[in-house]
């Protein structure tokens, strides 16, 4: 540490007597100086000291004065008990009085409230106060300071107290000095620092102490010695140091913890007062001679380096050693003033005022930083630099060098003919070390500890500033005092190279070729002989480790890490592979190491690239050069192959191809080319070669463009190399339609499985109508259909199967299946009727049947009833071993197709409210189901419903005894609760009626004209001639039909062409009937020879052998009669006779008869005519003479016979379904069909031929 002198002023007043500097302040930001001398204020420039006005305001002795933080405002006190206020602009604003003299005063940091002391009390004054608040004191105040935060005041007094106030006076701590009143305080001061916890005052007393005491009254330490008596104290800006001057004529810098580090000047008379100038080292002192001085003070660096650790001087009293490659630190308190470092590997030497200090590593660890005191060397000495040795310590002083070992006895000196510039130890076994040592004449020696005897290595013209030696011992590198480097081969002296603009050299520990040089702002780094790289850096370097470069800044040490890059390359350059990856191995990037790995590898140098190629981890590369190695190993020696394959691999194709073709192995040129899929390179170098190459060459690049997602580029070359199939496999992956449909049509019909493939594939993109072509281009029709069948393209198949029947279950039974997944399971028996599995159709059909019959859609139920039958018909007719059976299915499903037929209507009446069919309607209905339910009842129909509708719609149409029947039918069946009310008021309002039925109810039997009752024991048939009755499907009304058969030996053929000829009618002839009587069976027939076409057997009154008993029975049936009471007029009818009657039948009839003791009174017998059916047979001179008009045929398919029927009422306008054969009223049968559009029985449309 030194000061230097910036500027010195002694001010005098006007007759030339010395003022006494009592105070200065300090303008925040340096600019300024405020002195009190005198009488005045004086205004001076720190820059170079110049006065810049006087101010006048006091009339006596000025003694303080003080600039607020804000540089707004400064404030002086004077013995003329008053304060001037001045502003920043040098005016007086503001002036206040106390009753003394004013001796100190002191702006609050944060509030700028100003303290101001005089002899009696404290007055706090404030800008936005009008009046001063004061505070009375016990004795004279000396000193006054605020805290870091505005917050307390601290007051020094003559008394030896120091008073801590609040900022409204109030005393909170109180500190009383051991001296009391023979120590005044005389100068106080806070510790700006903002690294310390708690605020910390320094406080200096006459009785010549330095103390420090924390905010709450305690002492920090001990007391501090001063032996003069302090007249001011002041702390550096940061907190880092004091200044103090007093009655010993100087000012002295000390730590801040009070150790003295040294003198800032020597004056001629008591320091009075003492400042550092805001944020900087410049510190100015005002002395009682009136001398203002005004120093620099410039810390030394002092430090010492050893490889990778660094040792340097902090606060002057500590010592911090860093290791610059983990960066740990270890501070060393030595708390006196650290004069020299010197550090060498395990050893630190600290030189202190008063020994020497020898300090060793706790351990060899290279990482370990626990240092601890070895040896201590009590003695004062004077030295110009300091070295340490492992049992060593060098002394040097000018000229002279001094070994002393570490107990302090001196074992060699040695005298140069020249000051001593620099020395530093350049390694040796423990107790020889070497030292290297420059000189002011140029001369540069090496000395070892144990040899008395210097070694001159040469000599230059310059004086040394600095000196390295490389590690290999034979180079030697000087900065002379012009700034140049200098580098020498110390065996033969020569001058290797120069470089300027240095100010500091080293060479690397590492690498024996390679050093560094800093000076200009640039760090210079040369390898061998090479140029020099530079690149921008401040400071000086130290060291140089590898690839890191320790650089010394102001007063911080780095380690900079530098990429050796640029050497590298020079010697990449030079082909010089070997130092190269030594230069690598210092410290290079991952793309250094791959272009040294490169260079070496083209450079056929395979040891180097392979540890190069290991160090950016590139197994590709590795492998190749294995390979080589392997390759050597066998005998190959050929180093172009070997050249080629390295740049095959790095990319260099056309020079690898170059090489191969050099070296005669053009195949692998080729390979080359095609596996990267340079393909027109490969062409080129192919050039007009073997066809079968090209092709070969084409198809390998048809499948690079497939893996490389090139499809359609592929799909070209694989049809250029005619590799078809590969070809359609692509086009039809990615779905080009229009290019499959071209390569379709292009190929031969011969060429099935490329056809095949591309039908598929049309298949997959729904282009049926492309593979449809192709199946026919084929011609393959079973693929053409199984296309539209899997299309769903009904319409194509069935057009094909009318030209190939063959196909015929191939597509009929995917259509039915396909039906009845999407729930239309009639068209889907209808369609597996077409394709002949009567089975599945039949299955389906009981299937529907059975549905509509659970859900009660009765008319649905009747006409799949119906569709059951005709397929029974049509198994009946294929399948001649099933034919009987499928036969009586066949008449059961009609019969069945019939009842629910009639049961929808029946239904619909009973639950829904209202009802299209008329009374008439329902009632014949309702007999006509009654009739037919006296055996089993079917599922689904009610009996209940069906007597309940016919007893509603008898009551209503006037058939009392047919009402009055079925109610009492009812009685034996179980009601349910909805019909139970209007069912029991309706048998009991039927009672009140007449007990008979209306006559225009009656039915009559068309062939006998026999009156029927309305309910009738042989069911739907006439009582008299048993003739069945053909009912209406749509009233049930009973029709003027009477059916006839023909003669066993006319045709159904025969016979229509006879009833088509309509032979007109001849004159009447005399006619017989013949009887033909056949076991148990009775028929009437017409003689062929006397046939008359007037004797009609459809009128032909049929006769019957009747007892008298008979005959009156017979009348008794004729005769319209109804009684209300028994039936007494046959009782006198025996009736044993009446049942012995064979030939008669009987039937009950409502009534309270008697005659019979065997049934009920509510029954009695009525006689009926023959027992036995005789039905009307034709013969051909009746078909002739009968007319088409009057005729209608039930064509039945095979096996079963044509049915034939008679209108004998030809005014009466009958349609018969050409379907179902079901007889209809022509009105009605139009009617329906307009509202149906179709047959209501069987459903046919009207437009379907027949």
């Amino acid at each position: 540490m030194r000061a230097v002198p910036t500027w010195i002023d002694k001010v005098h007043d006007r007759d030339k007597v010395e003022q006494c500097i009592y105070d200065l302040a300090f303008k925040p930001d340096g600019t300024q100086l405020i002195v009190a001398a005198g009488n005045r204020l004086l205004v001076y420039d720190t820059a170079d000291g110049t006065l810049i006005q006087p101010l006048k305001g006091h009339k006596d002795t000025v003694y303080c004065v003080a600039y607020a933080k804000d540089g707004k405002r400064f404030a002086s006190g004077s013995a003329d008990k008053s304060i001037i206020i001045w502003t920043s602009k040098l005016e007086g604003i503001l002036k206040y009085t106390h009753n003394d003299s004013i001796q100190c005063v002191a702006y609050n940091p944060v509030t700028h409230q100003l303290a101001s002391c005089s002899s009696g009390d404290f007055g706090l004054w404030s800008p936005e106060q009008k009046s001063v608040s004061k505070h009375k004191v016990s004795s004279k105040i000396t000193c006054c300071g605020w805290t870091n935060d505005g917050q307390y005041l601290a007051l020094g007094m003559m008394n030896g107290v120091v008073s801590i106030r609040n900022k409204n006076g109030e005393e909170k701590v109180k500190i009383e000095r051991p001296g009391g009143s023979s120590s005044p305080i005389w100068s106080i001061a806070w510790n700006p620092s903002k690294d310390e916890h708690n605020d910390i005052l320094a406080v200096a007393d006459w009785g010549q102490k330095l103390s420090f005491y924390q905010l709450s009254g305690k002492q920090i330490g001990k007391d501090r010695q001063l032996n003069f008596d302090p007249c001011c104290v002041s702390f550096f800006s940061k907190g880092e140091y004091i200044v103090m001057g007093g009655s010993d004529k100087q000012t002295s810098l000390y730590t801040k913890d009070g150790v003295r580090l040294g003198t800032i000047g020597e004056q001629n008379s008591w320091v009075w007062t003492c400042h550092v100038k805001p944020d900087s080292n410049y510190v100015v002192l005002g002395c009682q001679d009136g001398t203002i001085a005004f120093f620099q003070i410039i810390f030394s660096t002092v430090h010492g380096l050893y490889k990778n650790r660094y040792a340097y001087r902090d606060s002057m009293t500590d010592v911090i050693v860093q290791h610059l490659i983990t960066e740990q630190k270890v501070r060393i308190k030595c708390r006196e003033l650290v004069k020299k470092i010197a550090i060498y590997c395990s050893r630190l030497a600290i030189q202190l005022p008063e020994k020497i200090l020898i300090y060793e590593l706790y351990s060899d660890d290279d990482s370990d930083m626990h240092y601890r005191v070895k040896e201590k060397i009590c003695s004062r000495f004077k030295c110009n630099l300091l070295v340490v040795c492992s049992q060593h310590i060098i002394l040097c002083q000018e000229k002279r060098l001094q070994c002393l070992s570490f107990t302090a006895v001196k074992e060699k000196e040695w005298l140069m003919e020249s000051l001593i510039r620099y020395i530093k130890v350049i390694g040796g076994p423990p107790g020889r070390e070497g030292l290297l040592v420059g000189l002011k004449n140029g001369a540069i020696l090496k000395i070892f500890v144990d040899n008395p005897f210097a070694i001159m290595l040469l000599k230059q013209n310059t004086s040394v500033r600095c000196l390295d030696m490389s590690t290999s011992r034979s180079k030697l590198a000087v900065v002379d005092e012009h700034n140049t480097c200098l580098v020498y081969d110390i065996h033969t002296k020569e001058l290797l190279f120069q470089e300027p603009n240095a100010n500091s050299v080293a060479w690397n520990t590492q690498c024996k070729d390679m050093l560094c040089f800093s000076g200009s702002g640039y760090l210079n780094i040369k390898a061998s002989n090479f140029p020099v790289h530079q690149q921008k850096l401040q400071g000086f370097v130290v060291g140089y480790n590898g690839s890191k470069i320790f650089c010394l800044h102001v007063y911080s040490m780095a380690a900079v890490e530098v990429p050796q890059s640029s050497p590298m390359h020079q010697y990449l350059e030079c082909r010089m592979f070997q130092e190269a990856y030594q230069i690598a191995c210092l410290g290079v990037t991952d793309n250094d190491w791959r272009d040294l790995a490169t260079e070496a590898l083209e450079g056929l140098d395979f040891h180097t690239a392979k540890k190069a190629f290991i160090r950016v981890r590139d197994l590709r590369y590795l492998e190749l050069i294995n390979s080589i190695e392997e390759r050597k190993k066998r005998g190959e020696n050929n180093n172009e192959l070997f050249l080629a394959d390295v740049y095959a691999y790095q990319g260099k194709f056309h020079e690898a191809a170059k090489l191969y073709r050099r070296s005669g192995h053009d195949s692998r040129a080729l390979s080359m080319y095609t596996d990267l899929r340079m393909f027109d390179y490969a062409k080129e170098f192919l050039g007009s070669a073997d066809p079968k190459d090209t092709k070969l060459l084409m198809k390998k690049q048809a499948d690079w463009a497939k893996n490389s997602k090139e499809p359609r580029a592929a799909a070209d070359m694989y049809l250029t190399a005619g590799e078809h199939m590969k070809a359609i496999e692509i086009i039809g992956e990615h779905g080009w339609v229009d290019m499959l449909i071209d390569l379709a049509r292009k190929l031969d019909k011969a060429e099935r499985e490329p056809l095949s493939r591309c039908a598929v594939f049309f298949k997959r993109l729904n282009h049926h109508g492309y593979a449809a072509e192709i199946y026919n281009k084929m011609g393959d029709m079973k693929a053409l259909v199984e296309l539209h069948v899997e299309a769903r393209h009904w319409d194509e198949a069935f057009s094909l199967v009318e030209k190939h029947p063959q196909f015929r279950d191939d597509v009929y039974v995917p259509y039915a299946q396909w039906l009845a997944e999407h729930d239309r399971f009639e068209e889907a028996q209808k369609a597996f009727h077409k394709a002949g599995r009567q089975a599945e159709a039949v299955r389906v059909l009981e299937q529907l049947t059975h549905n509509a019959v659970v859900e009660s859609r009765f008319n649905d139920a009747s006409y799949y009833y119906w569709m059951l039958s005709m397929q029974c018909l049509d198994i009946a007719r294929d399948n001649e071993e099933k034919k009987n059976d499928m036969l009586k299915k066949f008449h059961s499903f009609q019969h069945l197709a019939e009842l629910y037929h009639v049961y929808h209507s029946i239904h619909r009446y009973m639950s829904e409210p209202f009802s299209s069919n008329m009374p008439e309607i329902l009632f014949n209905i309702s007999r006509f189901l009654f009739h037919n339910l006296t055996k089993d009842v079917p599922m689904g129909i009610s009996k209940v419903d069906t007597l309940y509708a016919l007893a509603k719609q008898s009551k209503v149409l006037g058939a009392y005894k047919v009402a009055r029947h079925a109610f009492e039918k009812l009685q034996g069946l179980k009601i349910p609760s909805r019909y139970q009310d209007s069912m029991e008021l309706s048998c009991l309002t039927v009672r009140s009626k007449p007990y008979h039925d209306s006559e225009d109810l009656i039915p009559m039997c068309y062939r006998c004209s026999t009156n029927n009752p309305l309910l009738n024991n042989q069911g739907n048939s006439c009582i008299n001639c048993r003739q069945p009755f053909i009912f209406s499907a749509s009233s049930y009304e009973v029709l003027p039909l009477v059916e006839f058969y023909l003669e066993e030996d006319i045709s159904d053929e025969e016979a229509v062409s006879l009833i088509d000829l309509e032979v007109p009618r001849v004159e009447r002839r005399s006619a017989r009937w013949q009887e033909m009587s056949g076991g148990e069976s009775q028929c009437l027939k017409l003689d062929d020879g006397t046939e008359d076409p007037e004797d009609d057997p459809f009128t032909a009154k049929l006769s019957f052998e009747l007892s008298q008993e008979e005959e009156a029975l017979m009348s008794l049936l004729h005769n319209d009669f109804s009684v209300d009471g028994p039936c007494e007029f046959l009782s006198d009818v025996d009736t044993q006779e009446l049942e012995a009657a064979d030939s008669l039948h009987w039937c009950s009839i409502d009534g309270d008869g008697t005659v019979f003791s065997d049934l009920k009174c509510s029954q009695c017998l009525c006689l009926q005519g023959g027992s036995t059916f005789v039905p009307v047979v034709v013969s051909r001179a009746v078909l002739r003479f009968m007319s088409r008009r009057d005729v209608l045929i039930k064509r039945w398919a095979k096996p079963l016979s044509w049915q034939y029927y008679r209108s004998l009422l030809p005014d009466v306008s009958i349609t018969m379904c050409p379907s179902c054969f079901q007889m209809f009223h022509s009105e009605d049968y139009e009617l329906l069909v307009l509202q149906h559009n179709c047959c209501p029985y069987c459903r046919r449309p009207i437009d379907e031929p027949n």
